[in-house]
């Protein structure tokens, strides 16, 4: 049995609510769907890098966030990244976090 899923548009929300939360700017950059679309976080650290996670699944159903670039990134390698997920999944939530400690804030 899976767990019930948080709808996309609420889970979001509270990721930006906890960054802006702890002092950090976050805002959603692009809109999915609103009940299940996949949610992709972008951390800008400055000095163009930062990291990307992407919300997933792992074997037995249970949500999990991954890091699809292994780690801290330029900047240009993740928004190559997320263009080419942007094409690829039309759902796909975006957020924008700006934390020069890297936080994600995603649990």
């Amino acid at each position: 049995m899976t767990e019930p899923r948080l709808k996309s548009e609420i889970h979001a929300a509270a990721i930006m609510r906890r960054a802006q939360g702890a002092g950090a700017f976050a805002v959603v950059a692009r809109r999915g769907d609103p009940d299940a679309g996949a949610i992709a976080v972008k951390v800008y650290m400055g000095g163009r890098k930062g990291r990307l996670y992407v919300q997933s699944r792992d074997e037995e159903g249970r949500p999990i966030w991954r890091e699809p670039l292994d780690g801290e990134a330029q900047e240009d390698a993740i928004d190559a990244y997320l263009e080419k997920e942007k094409r690829f999944d039309a759902d796909l939530w975006i957020v924008e976090i700006e934390d020069r400690a890297g936080r994600a804030f995603l649990d």
